[in-house]
């Protein structure tokens, strides 16, 4: 089995879930008394915040990048970012080490081709929405048509990402915000939706929308694991 290198702490909440879902994979997968080899260097999100709203994306990706390195010399074979937002500085990080880079665009990009979706609405932070590294590697190498929702939606989005789920506040009023949202891209054309925000998966699940979701962070934490386990004898 690899080992998986996680960059966490964006917000550690959503780390969590990376550090839940993979472990249970594996044990499903192996069976027996088998969980997952991670290391995972946690980040200050607070520090990483305040250089976002300055527009300073190059501090945040020499912050990434020394992560990164961190985690390639305790042993990581792969480096995986476990969050959206950040993988703005993706092709700078993965130039920076000896290892692959597991971007969670071409992890989510396999599974909208997989479902026959075309039209994907993306839900995020407003880097995320807003600016064009997700968009368009979703677009260009997957061929996706990619949406966002308005203005008005949007901050939304990000504010309930920003100031309550990355602090762990779940608030019935932002899920029916966010529902509301989704049901609009929807009736818009959108096929599917990308919860393009790690975060987002604590407040909106399948079961509260009758569009197809794709949680990012359930399929970044799969990748992950069939990367590290791909040569190995998986149980059926």
């Amino acid at each position: 089995m690899k080992v998986v290198g996680l960059i966490g702490g964006m917000s550690w909440e959503s780390s969590l879930e990376y550090y839940r879902i993979m472990n249970q994979l594996v044990r499903e997968r192996l069976g027996g008394q088998h969980s997952a080899r991670i290391l995972m260097f946690s980040v200050d999100f607070h520090e990483l915040e305040e250089y976002m709203r300055l527009d300073g994306w190059e501090e945040v990706t020499s912050v990434l990048i020394d992560a990164a390195r961190r985690l390639e010399k305790g042993g990581a074979d792969v480096v995986v970012i476990c969050t959206n937002t950040m993988h703005k500085g993706a092709p700078e990080i993965e130039k920076a080490v000896g290892i692959p880079l597991l971007h969670i665009g071409d992890a989510t990009g396999e599974e909208v081709i997989e479902r026959g979706i075309s039209v994907v609405g993306l839900l995020g932070t407003r880097y995320t929405m807003e600016q064009d590294f997700m968009k368009a590697h979703l677009s260009s190498k997957y061929g996706l048509e990619v949406r966002v929702p308005g203005p008005e939606s949007r901050e939304i989005v990000n504010r309930v990402i920003f100031d309550e789920l990355c602090l762990g506040e779940i608030r019935e009023e932002s899920r029916n915000a966010f529902i509301r949202i989704i049901e609009e891209m929807a009736a818009e054309g959108a096929e599917g939706i990308i919860l393009g925000c790690t975060e987002i998966p604590l407040l909106v699940r399948q079961s509260d929308v009758s569009i197809p979701l794709f949680d990012t962070t359930a399929i970044h934490s799969r990748k992950a694991v069939e990367w590290a386990l791909k040569d190995n004898f998986l149980r059926t």
